[in-house]
């Protein structure tokens, strides 16, 4: 698996430039750079999960240097007070890929001038669709009752705790796991079983009283796989309509 996880460089210095009064604007700021930077990589078949805002995780299988380049370079027009740095890994699983984009932003080299790190013997790997990313696509089921039932704090933070029990069992599996608003998360998966992901949720339903449902997809890039792992969520909701009862269902 690729990943390419790009920060956002002298961040913290120029927000306290802004004075007290700029959280309203750097929330505005945070969400202009999120949009910009899924539009940038989605245009090239690639998905972008925040990760605290100031750093985001694109699965870039089948990217090539030049197009990270170009990305980094519209970016930085767009924004220019602020720098973009990106780190490449690469792993057989999710996690193993974020340890080694985290190791090359360290002791890497730079294989891109503006800042974009990689480790000297991965330098030529970048456009390679060898391999298939496997996505989970996982939300609540039966949302609508809950929100007549409790609040919609109380609804969040239900959300949270889900969420934070998704994080925690899924890196115990070496998967990467992201909150996509609303009930939605998606889950980056290692070569993880159909069976062993049942009993994860299986176990959260348990300790929440929450039904989950997931939807798993393959493809050769990340824009691909998240489309067939909401295209199997979406399936479980027409069957569910039929009549047939699934947590789970895999493309």
């Amino acid at each position: 698996m690729h990943l390419t996880i790009i920060k956002i460089d002298r961040y913290g210095p120029w927000t306290l430039t802004l004075g007290s009064d700029r959280e309203s604007v750097l929330q505005m700021l945070q969400a202009r750079i999120y949009f910009d930077i899924q539009r940038l990589f989605s245009e090239r078949h690639c998905i972008v999960y925040p990760n605290r805002f100031d750093e985001y995780f694109a699965i870039t299988n089948g990217l090539l240097i030049s197009e990270l380049v170009d990305i980094q370079r519209e970016l930085t027009k767009l924004y220019p007070q602020l720098g973009f740095s990106m780190a490449l890994g690469y792993g057989d699983t999710p996690y193993q890929a974020d340890r080694s984009a985290f190791e090359a932003r360290k002791n890497g080299v730079q294989i891109a001038s503006g800042g974009i790190y990689a480790h000297d013997s991965d330098k030529n790997r970048l456009g390679n669709h060898s391999t298939d990313i496997r996505i989970m696509h996982i939300d609540v089921n039966g949302l609508s009752k809950l929100n007549l039932e409790m609040s919609p704090y109380q609804v969040t933070s239900m959300i949270f705790s889900i969420y934070s029990r998704l994080v925690d069992k899924f890196m115990e599996k070496d998967c990467l796991t992201f909150y996509l608003g609303g009930d939605n998360f998606m889950v980056i998966a290692s070569n993880i079983l159909k069976e062993e992901v049942e009993n994860i949720l299986l176990g959260i339903t348990k300790d929440t009283r929450v039904p989950l449902n997931c939807g798993i997809g393959k493809g050769k890039t990340g824009r691909e796989a998240a489309m067939v792992a909401t295209k199997a969520l979406d399936t479980i909701r027409e069957l569910r309509d039929n009549g047939t009862h699934l947590s789970i269902y895999e493309i």
